[in-house]
Order: C-alpha cells, then structure tokens, then sequence
C-alpha cells in the first residue's frame, strides 16, 4: 500500500498523460478523415460527436497541474533551501526550514478546505442529497460543463484532492527533515528505471591517460 501511496501522482499524472494522448490522437484523426470525400465512411464519421475532446484535455490538464504540484512537494522541486539560510548556523537553518514547510503545509490545506467548501455548495450537496434519498428542494443543482455536460463540482474536485495531498506531502517532507535533516534533491538528469552508471574521476583518468601517455613501449629482444 505504502508502494502506491509514495507513487500516487505519478500513477495519476501517467493515466492522465496517457487517456489525454490517445483523446487528442483520436479527435484529429476523426477530423482529418471527416474531410475525405469517402462515400459511406464520410456520412458515417460526421455523425459521430467528437466536440467534448478538446474540453476533456483541458478538465485533464488541470487535474495533472494540481496533482504536479503535490509530487513537486515530495521530489523536492517546490522545497529548497536558499543561500542565506544555508550561511546560517545548523540550528537557525533547521528552524527557517521547519518555518517554510509548516507554512507550505498550512497555506495548501487552508487552500484545500476553500476547494472542499467551494465544490460541496457548487452541487456536491445537491448530489450527495439526492443520493441519499434527502430533500433536495432548497438546494441549488449546480451547473454543468458545456460540451460533456457534466456537473462542474466533479472538475473542481482536483482542487481540493489535489491541495490536501500536497499539504501531506509537506508534512512527509517536514517530518523526515525533523528527523535526519536532510531534504528531497530532485535530480533533473535523473531518470527512473534507469540504472546510472558510474562516472570515473576526471583527475583520475587524467592521470591515467598521462601515464600511459610516457610510458615507453617495450622492444623485442631487449635491442636498443
């Protein structure tokens, strides 16, 4: 479980990435062959209603932004330590940096409450409600998305799905900081899956080239 949960937005960031791809793919194939003066598949693929593609794209960006930033938080893009704290003393420096994290932790689960406040009166109560079985007759339905009709509620859930996973990864990051002091580098030549492989010194192979650079080749029979 611990497996999933440390790679929760990279599995989310992929599936998005991925249905995205394979959307857009589709929707300018369709449009490309709607234009072809093909009898019978012309008429045939004109009336399929590719219009809610572009709009879905767009709902998935949206939800791959927030959830970036939350993986951000844990690879150690969003958490950084600046020059002046670094010329700080050990103790000064580990204060600023719990000050920082405490403050990104708070500010993104202030911004996830807003987001669950703002989608629950935005027609997730209407939904809830009427799941329930609950009297439904002063409550607002909520509007909905032009093309894929659906309520606007469920978009705006990457908000607050999105802020309460970053604040918990500022609370993962913070606690392990507290703990060895040590922060989450993002290595940018990094990839995953992909075993690094080991660089040798540059002084060393220097000297090794010089080495064998000067080094007299041996004469066959020891003739001069």
């Amino acid at each position: 479980m611990n497996k999933y949960l440390d790679h929760l937005e990279e599995i989310i960031i992929t599936f998005l990435i991925g249905a995205a791809t394979i959307i857009i793919f589709v929707a300018v194939a369709h449009r490309y062959l709607s234009g072809l003066p093909i009898p019978g598949m012309q008429d045939r693929l004109l009336s399929i209603n590719m219009s809610w593609a572009q709009e879905l794209c767009i709902y998935m960006f949206v939800w791959m932004a927030k959830f970036g930033a939350a993986y951000g938080v844990r690879t150690g893009i969003h958490v950084g330590v600046d020059v002046l704290v670094n010329r700080l003393p050990d103790t000064w420096r580990k204060k600023c940096v719990m000050l920082a994290i405490t403050g990104g932790a708070l500010f993104t689960g202030i911004i996830g409450t807003l987001g669950v406040k703002f989608v629950w009166e935005n027609g997730l109560h209407y939904a809830a409600f009427s799941k329930l079985g609950m009297n439904v007759t002063d409550l607002i339905e909520g509007p909905i998305t032009p093309d894929l009709e659906w309520p606007t509620w469920i978009i705006y859930s990457a908000v607050p799905l999105g802020s309460f996973l970053m604040s918990f990864r500022f609370v993962q990051t913070g606690w392990v900081f507290f703990r060895t002091g040590e922060l989450p580098r993002h290595d940018h030549t990094h990839v995953e899956g992909v075993e690094e492989e080991k660089v040798v010194d540059d002084t060393e192979a220097l000297e090794e080239f010089e080495t064998h650079k000067f080094e007299k080749p041996a004469m066959d029979g020891g003739a001069k």
